[in-house]
């Protein structure tokens, strides 16, 4: 059996010469890093990074703006109740000091996962697919609802009196806000206890 040489770079490099099979050069393959990989955390300032131990990524995603939205909106909520209601909590009852319990548990529970997924990409991945996510979220939405129903009773039957006789009277409008933004809370906290229990499920 005869061996033959090719001259000619592409004849070499061709898979099929003349119906005979022959072994071409080896080619060179570079592997590049992806973008996932690539990207860094942190705070990008110009040409300079600085606090990469924070993943702010996770902001861009669904379940960060849903998680920062919890966290902005019950703050918000707490302010409102805190500064507005607290002069008139005796007249608004068990639906203030609910609505208040309610809006500083989910606020921490909420606060303490954000900072987590923020500053640990492992527990993106631990605490986003268990069962505690779903739990919380789905309980979370429950009392929104159900809090936030009882201080709107309480708000209108005691406090739309007050705003109709007295002027300059900030309390009703504070306090309508508050139970409103509560109820979008309770939606917000729905919908990521429903894509929660898909990751759990594993249909995420």
């Amino acid at each position: 059996m005869s061996a033959r040489v090719f001259e000619d770079p592409e004849e070499m490099s061709s898979g099929v010469v003349m119906g005979k099979r022959i072994v071409g050069r080896p080619r060179l393959v570079g592997v590049g890093q992806s973008r996932a990989e690539t990207s860094r955390g942190g705070l990008h300032c110009c040409c300079c990074t600085c606090c990469t131990c924070v993943g702010l990524q996770f902001l861009r995603t669904l379940e960060g703006k849903l998680k920062l939205s919890e966290v902005v909106l019950a703050a918000v909520c707490q302010s409102l109740v805190l500064n507005y209601g607290m002069t008139h909590s005796q007249t608004l009852g068990p639906s203030y000091d609910g609505f208040l319990t309610t809006v500083s548990s989910c606020l921490l529970t909420a606060s303490i996962l954000l900072v987590c997924y923020l500053l640990s990409d492992r527990s993106i991945g631990l605490l986003r697919t268990s069962l505690f996510e779903t739990l919380f979220n789905a309980v979370a939405a429950l009392l929104y609802f159900s809090s936030s129903s009882y201080l709107s009773y309480a708000v209108n039957i005691f406090l739309r009196p007050l705003y109709v006789v007295t002027p300059f009277f900030q309390v009703y409008p504070a306090m309508t806000a508050a139970y409103i933004l509560g109820l979008l809370l309770g939606v917000v906290h729905g919908y990521d206890a429903y894509l929660a229990y898909r990751q759990f499920r594993g249909y995420g």
